[in-house]
């Protein structure tokens, strides 16, 4: 089984190309439910690995996007001989920054203040490459998933990044195959980042898709595609 996880305020939606082209594919919807949202990253590997179990896979290739990368981690560590193969997409692998956590509180003010749709639309467009933001088959659905999540899954998807564990010694140790993918244009988790994440991980494979922003799967789905091909005919041990 492929299965997928979804970034901040993402959920199964984002992952509608990839769950089209790959049969033997599962999207996470969410971690947890809208009114208790998992706040820490254990948790939702926790809800990931659930999800799993309940699909009847006892191993599973993994792919994580964004935060859901950061939880891809987690479930590795919680779950190592689960994994044949794991992808981190458009993520990081970087310690909590001095300044992290006081930028990503004056974003959920924005949502406190002047409403979810407000943070939403301060949060989103530097997300897509600027010529995909005027792309509505694009940007609509992926405002529209953003704006169902709500606030208290933003706040409790904030509290689990803000504290996340650390995962410096983590990542050498990954043994399986590993993409590293992120898009040409993505400002938050650029190339350069993901190269050197490329770097720090045994039996990694570095792609770069062009023209896209951070919302890669939708951006540029058959380029995200080719690359999940690739990467699931690796051998596995």
């Amino acid at each position: 089984m492929l299965l997928f996880l979804p970034g901040l305020i993402c959920d199964a939606r984002i992952y509608a190309a990839q769950t089209l082209a790959f049969g033997a594919a599962h999207a996470v919807d969410s971690y947890g439910t809208p009114d208790a949202p998992a706040d820490s990253l254990p948790a939702m590997a926790r809800i990931a690995l659930a999800e799993a179990d309940r699909l009847g896979a006892d191993r599973f290739d993994l792919f994580g996007h964004s935060m859901g990368g950061r939880v891809a981690l987690e479930v590795y560590r919680l779950a190592p001989q689960r994994v044949r193969r794991l992808a981190l997409v458009s993520t990081g692998i970087h310690p909590v920054g001095a300044n992290e956590p006081a930028s990503r509180a004056a974003l959920q003010a924005v949502g406190h203040e002047r409403g979810f749709p407000a943070l939403v639309d301060h949060w989103l467009p530097p997300m897509v490459a600027e010529a995909n933001r005027a792309n509505p088959a694009i940007y609509g659905p992926m405002r529209e998933m953003c704006l169902s999540m709500g606030q208290t899954v933003f706040d409790a998807q904030i509290k689990a990044l803000v504290n996340r564990p650390d995962v410096e010694t983590l990542v050498s140790q990954i043994a399986c195959p590993v993409l590293v993918m992120t898009g040409e244009q993505d400002g938050w988790a650029s190339p350069a980042q993901h190269a050197e994440i490329a770097g720090r991980i045994p039996h990694s494979e570095l792609v770069i898709v062009p023209g896209a922003g951070h919302m890669i799967m939708a951006e540029a789905p058959e380029a995200v595609n080719d690359a999940i091909t690739r990467w699931l005919d690796r051998p596995a041990p």
